[in-house]
């Protein structure tokens, strides 16, 4: 990798204020994480965009591309694991920039999409008019719970599904079938009726994603 292609710079930019997580109590993400790395950082983007923000800026303590700057570059034992999205909410009355971090999860790869999955979760709320306690940009840093306490339903699609069928799958929105069909397949293999632990609605619920994404 030529120095043209990636920064320098490889000091992470932490907010102040947000608790680190100690190297020794970190973990593996306990969710089924099928995004390569550069994935896992664009949909920190992309969910992020989706919902109104602006100016995103992804810091990790890694080399990032100097042509993709919210990319970092994979490493194999990264100094630290730890992703922040900055960002700027154009509704509200300061610029000041918002954060939101994550260093809970054992690769910058786990932070990352569990930052993605937490701001889907707090998107879709917003579409059903839900509203916090407090300016949801106040305290952005990642609970461990990554946001299971969100209470309200989110709203569904027309085909049924709460979520659009690629979030339902996590992969792309323009996924070829081939890929769509893979990632249904194997998240079908672990909720399937006949198995061992058998989950029916959420197998249907995979496999309306499956049928939208590839019949659509």
């Amino acid at each position: 990798m030529s120095s043209a292609q990636q920064t320098t710079d490889s000091q992470l930019n932490w907010p102040a204020g947000y608790d680190r997580t100690p190297a020794n109590d970190r973990e593996s993400y306990p969710g089924d994480i099928s995004l390569t790395h550069r994935e896992a950082f664009e949909s920190v983007v992309d969910e992020l965009e989706r919902w109104g923000k602006t100016d995103v800026e992804i810091e990790t303590a890694e080399t990032h591309y100097v042509n993709d700057p919210n990319i970092p570059h994979k490493s194999a034992d990264p100094d630290d694991v730890g992703v922040v999205a900055y960002y700027r909410d154009p509704e509200a009355h300061s610029r000041e920039q918002s954060a939101i971090a994550c260093d809970q999860w054992s690769s910058q790869r786990e932070n990352a999409r569990a930052i993605a999955l937490w701001v889907r979760r707090i998107r879709l709320a917003d579409r059903c008019g839900v509203e916090t306690a407090r300016d949801i940009n106040e305290v952005a840093q990642l609970p461990p719970a990554v946001g299971e306490a969100i209470a309200a339903p989110p709203a569904q699609s027309d085909d049924g599904l709460e979520e659009e069928p690629h979030e339902v799958l996590d992969v792309a929105p323009d996924a070829p079938d081939d890929v769509v069909k893979t990632v249904a397949r194997r998240k079908s293999a672990n909720v399937h009726p006949d198995g061992d632990d058998p989950d029916v609605e959420e197998y249907k619920r995979v496999q309306k994603a499956k049928d939208a994404m590839v019949d659509g």
